[in-house]
């Protein structure tokens, strides 16, 4: 840890806005209704703590890697995250020897977060199939790059692929009004005329960051 990372954790405000006001909750999420509304397969899922692998496919912004968080906390699974450009096969054993440990001990499973699952190396994608295969781990895999083209077909077939869509500027707005009322926001120092919070969700493009 840093000496940046240490001043965050001491003051939250010195998180990024974004960081600050992503949601912990599944009711607190905008958008995606079209797989997060009440009665979806994947809503029924994450309720019954009965989740499959997933590939999240969708722009920047969309709400990827908070539905990953999301879901492992609705769960009460441990939630680990691995990068595909800094992490190798070493690091995957490692993160399949403890989550063996924590279901045998604790009988907790093991939410595996993958961003940019497309930049995935096939030895990497080779060494977490077998541990998905036997359900050591849930992998949720984010990326903005279609799957078919950039994940292994083998792994692929053991997950769903959601699609996630850019935001609305309703929601985008929504997020805003949200933002600017929040405690861990900015608390109500500042106000948001409707024309520049038109304008701002207008610019962003579907990205709620």
């Amino acid at each position: 840890m840093d000496l940046f990372d240490h001043a965050a954790e001491q003051d939250p405000a010195a998180r990024p806005l974004a960081e600050r006001m992503r949601p912990r909750r599944i009711q607190d999420l905008l958008g995606q209704e079209h797989v997060l509304g009440t009665g979806t397969a994947l809503r029924r899922a994450i309720e019954a703590d009965r989740l499959p692998s997933l590939v999240l496919w969708g722009p920047p912004g969309t709400g990827k890697t908070t539905l990953a968080r999301v879901i492992a906390g609705t769960t009460g699974a441990e939630f680990v995250a691995f990068s595909a450009l800094l992490g190798g096969v070493k690091e995957i054993r490692e993160i399949v020897a403890e989550a063996k440990d924590r279901r045998k001990m604790h009988r907790k499973r093991t939410v595996l977060f993958v961003d940019e699952i497309h930049r995935f190396t096939k030895a990497q994608q080779d060494a977490f199939l077998p541990h998905v295969e036997d359900g050591t781990l849930v992998l949720i895999g984010a990326t903005t790059e279609n799957p078919s083209f950039h994940v292994n077909a083998a792994l692929l077939s053991r997950c769903r692929v959601i699609s996630l869509r850019p935001l609305g500027e309703e929601e985008l707005g929504a997020l805003l009004e949200r933002a600017v009322k929040a405690p861990e926001g900015l608390a109500g120092t500042v106000t948001l005329a409707d024309d520049a919070r038109e304008a701002i969700a207008r610019h962003a493009f579907g990205d709620a960051r």
